[in-house]
């Protein structure tokens, strides 16, 4: 199970473990908060002892695992409050149609439903349970009345459950409950209210039927970026090409394939963003002429010449029909001079900034979980030490926010 290390470090966690089958899973997702600097607590109801034992938790957090809302031996002088107060986040996983219709109708007679009715953080309910018990009319509503609580009910999986059925209600798995969590209280809600859009990944651009021009590029960075800034609580529209990599939880995603596509679909949702983010490695040029049927080498003979043409240019399209409130990032890899030629790419496409690496530089080239970025504006240069793509995209947005906080103002 995938984890960033130090990301909830100083957050608390209160898990809730009810008495369902999927409940032997919660253990790993404890493990990975942990690992990620989290303080856990784990509340069980008496049913959850059926299916997992307390020990296992109290192993993995290092703190005691409460069953009991009277038990003598709980820290806390008023248990219920004061664990509702510490969380910056309850996590009720797996949640059973039976404490769902008890935290809807706000009954309190167990240790977990109590610091629910008392909790004021942010409250995940998964639910998981047999397909028909999911689908009843009474669960159904159940689950419409927490969020219109405002709690965040995570809508279950479908396939094969415990109980034999094929269906809806599955819990999801830890490391998707996982970044839930991230998404809710691992940033400062720095982007609040404001519109993201980020370009990632590489283009394709046609020869012929089976054969395309395309470069390096991952879109792991671009994925980073778009993942940051919707938690830290951005509206996020993201514009890939053609990569392998799941979508960040809480942002929209576009897929397209040639530099035309990215064009059409960048220019269209720019007029209604507020912050623009080109990551993307878009193709400079593509094929004058696209063959509609595969190439044969014998017709090509032995050094065969593709004419190109110029692709649209898009940050120049953006640039005309810039907002005075709006702010452009675009992204500048080099194999030398790096900080000058992003400069000049800078002051060239009327960018509010720039980020700049070396793909020749160790842990900074495609393909890579790292990256070595130089961010650049108008006013001056900061180079960052080697970090995960997501710690580099994490201050780059930071870098962000407080330049369009300024914009605003």
């Amino acid at each position: 199970m995938r984890y960033e290390e130090g990301l909830l470090k100083d957050k608390c966690v209160v898990l809730g473990v009810t008495g369902g089958i999927a409940a032997y899973k919660i253990p790993n997702l404890a493990s990975a908060l942990v690992k990620e600097g989290a303080e856990v607590h784990v509340i069980m109801t008496e049913n959850a002892t059926n299916f997992i034992t307390p020990i296992t938790f109290e192993t993995l957090t290092k703190n005691k695992c409460i069953v009991s809302t009277f038990d003598r031996n709980f820290t806390f002088e008023v248990g219920h409050v004061s664990l509702a107060d510490k969380a910056d986040i309850l996590m009720i996983a797996p949640a059973t149609a039976n404490v769902i219709a008890k935290l809807k109708s706000g009954i309190a007679d167990d240790m977990l439903t109590t610091t629910a009715l008392a909790c004021e953080a942010p409250t995940v309910v998964v639910p998981a349970m047999n397909t028909h018990m999911y689908n009843k009319p009474v669960t159904q509503a159940n689950v419409a009345a927490l969020r219109e609580y405002g709690i965040k009910v995570i809508t279950p999986d479908s396939g094969r459950l415990a109980c034999g059925y094929e269906g809806i209600g599955k819990m999801p798995e830890p490391d998707e409950l996982l970044e839930v969590i991230h998404l809710l209280i691992a940033r400062e809600k720095l982007l609040s209210g404001k519109k993201v859009l980020v370009t990632a990944g590489p283009t394709q651009e046609a020869i012929d039927p089976v054969r395309f021009i395309t470069n390096h590029s991952s879109g792991k960075m671009g994925f980073a970026l778009a993942r940051e800034a919707a938690r830290m609580g951005a509206d996020v529209t993201l514009v890939s090409g053609p990569v392998s990599l799941d979508t960040p939880l809480g942002t929209e995603r576009i897929d397209v394939r040639s530099a035309k596509d990215m064009y059409d679909a960048v220019t269209d949702k720019a007029k209604d963003a507020d912050i623009i983010i080109k990551a993307a490695a878009v193709a400079d040029y593509r094929p004058k002429d696209v063959s509609e049927d595969k190439l044969k080498k014998k017709s090509l003979g032995d050094t065969p010449v593709v004419a190109l043409e110029r692709t649209d240019d898009i940050i120049k399209a953006l640039a005309a029909a810039k907002r005075p409130d709006q702010f452009i990032c675009g992204f500048s890899m080099e194999t030398k001079d790096e900080v000058e030629n992003a400069r000049e790419k800078l002051a060239k496409k009327k960018l509010d900034m720039i980020v700049s690496n070396n793909v020749k530089t160790e842990g900074a080239g495609f393909q890579v979980d790292t990256n070595l970025v130089t961010i650049i504006t108008a006013d001056d240069a900061v180079s960052l030490p080697l970090l995960s793509k997501e710690d580099a995209a994490f201050a780059i947005l930071s870098r962000i926010a407080r330049l369009t906080e300024k914009i605003s103002t």
